[in-house]
């Protein structure tokens, strides 16, 4: 696929596989599917199934073999970690490419690379965080949480008071880089700074970010360095089942990973193991090969499309999506950002009487549009964006049968349209109106 060009933006479309399929809907009748719900996963890039399509003729075993197709697999899959350290400019002389499966798998590695066995160790989180950067955490440290701002923004007033409070004992400042629920985009250099300020490293789960905004590992001001990155392809148009963790390598060159076997030694006795050098000791196992030949033809399509032009884009389907809701009676919004401001295009909203779970089921079955509803596995984050007390979470908690509080959201790519947003603010007028008019 061609891509020397620049695309113009009523183009997108055609870069992505199956975005004009037609699927049932209630009643039996079709209708080209709406996906408002790229937070989660996205479709492929035509780019990527074609240059996956492409390498399978070649495709082998990779390290090992000494067959012209796996030696030239091997360098397919080394020649890659440099063009993602390149993506996210990162120094390849400090920082090496894992690759894992996806950014949850990426956090977790390096939760028991960073565990020291020190009780007195720290890992400041936050109130947004996804589960995936929380959960690692808490059976190694003492989890501390940085708290957010009515608005449901980040205080990073409260985040100098907590690395203050902790003397030095904090280990990591880890935080996302975009929130999954309200779209907020977090001032990660900043961030940063404040974190190397009181010895402490910065990890950022750039799972929200990478696909939506450029991000500089190694900017100018060291003190703003990002130490730690983690980010799955499956979000930014390859799901293939890979994922990135990128790092220092003295971080991975001592001790042992969590996960061994295949591929991670170099000598092995009964009695003594020699590990190979990093980062080829933390990727046991046959790695998925084609997971990562997609999620470079995925990079090189985001970079010739350039992300700024995908910021801009994906910031006018926000902001006409926004208007168009703010302008329906009954429809609550609970992210809180100027036009101008950085952000992702994601908007959290609920519509009063109607059980969130009610709104994504009448999209999907009789407007073929898909969003998410629930919490998106930030649970505490929608408690508080919802004002729910602990009280009432142990409400929910013994009564497992009561439908669970939550929100709708609606995530865009950069191959949904204006049109598809007028689809949906047709319906969801006549659901905050009625509901049941549908039946």
């Amino acid at each position: 696929m061609n891509l020397s060009f620049m695309l113009s933006r009523s183009n997108y479309r055609n870069l992505i596989i199956g975005a004009d399929t037609k699927i049932p809907l209630y009643k039996g009748q079709y209708t080209t599917a709406i996906n408002f719900d790229n937070a989660a996963s996205t479709p492929p890039f035509v780019s990527v199934m074609e240059e996956i399509n492409s390498f399978a003729a070649m495709y082998s075993s990779i390290h090992r073999g000494t067959g012209y197709k796996s030696q030239f697999s091997s360098k397919i899959f080394e020649e890659a970690r440099s063009i993602v350290l390149k993506f996210v400019n990162a120094d390849p002389t400090r920082d090496t490419v894992i690759f894992v499966k996806n950014t949850t798998e990426a956090i977790n590695k390096l939760s028991y690379r960073l565990w020291d066995g020190n009780k007195k160790s720290v890992v400041l989180s936050t109130w947004m965080e996804h589960h995936s950067n929380d959960l690692p955490w808490r059976n190694k440290f003492q989890v501390d949480y940085v708290q957010t701002k009515p608005s449901g923004k980040l205080d990073l007033e409260d985040l100098e008071n907590r690395l203050a409070r902790h003397q030095g004992n904090v280990k990591l400042v880890t935080v996302t880089g975009a929130s999954n629920v309200t779209g907020y985009v977090n001032p990660i250099h900043k961030i940063a700074e404040l974190a190397h300020r009181y010895n402490a490293k910065i990890l950022v789960d750039g799972a929200q970010l990478v696909p939506h905004h450029s991000i500089n590992m190694n900017p100018k001001n060291p003190l703003q360095r990002i130490d730690y990155l983690a980010f799955s392809a499956h979000k930014m148009y390859a799901p293939f089942g890979t994922g990135v963790l990128i790092g220092p390598y003295e971080t991975f060159e001592k001790g042992v990973s969590e996960s061994v076997g295949g591929g991670t030694a170099e000598t092995v006795t009964h009695d003594w193991v020699v590990w190979e050098k990093t980062p080829h000791n933390e990727e046991a196992g046959t790695p998925n090969l084609m997971g990562v030949i997609a999620l470079v033809a995925a990079i090189k399509t985001l970079t010739s499309l350039e992300m700024k032009n995908i910021h801009d884009y994906e910031n006018q389907l926000t902001n006409y999506a926004y208007s168009k809701l703010k302008s329906i009676p009954g429809i609550t919004l609970y992210s809180h950002t100027s036009p101008a401001e950085l952000r992702i295009a994601v908007i959290p909203f609920n519509i009063k009487g109607v059980h969130h779970e009610q709104v994504g089921a009448l999209l999907s079955n009789h407007a073929g549009i898909a969003v998410r509803t629930g919490c998106f596995c930030t649970q505490p984050y929608i408690q508080k964006l919802l004002s729910i007390t602990s009280r009432q979470m142990e409400f929910y908690r013994k009564r497992k049968n009561v439908p669970r509080p939550g929100v709708v959201r609606l995530s865009f790519g950069l191959y949904n349209d204006f049109s598809e947003i007028d689809v949906l603010a047709q319906h969801l007028e006549r659901i905050a109106k009625n509901p049941t008019s549908y039946r």
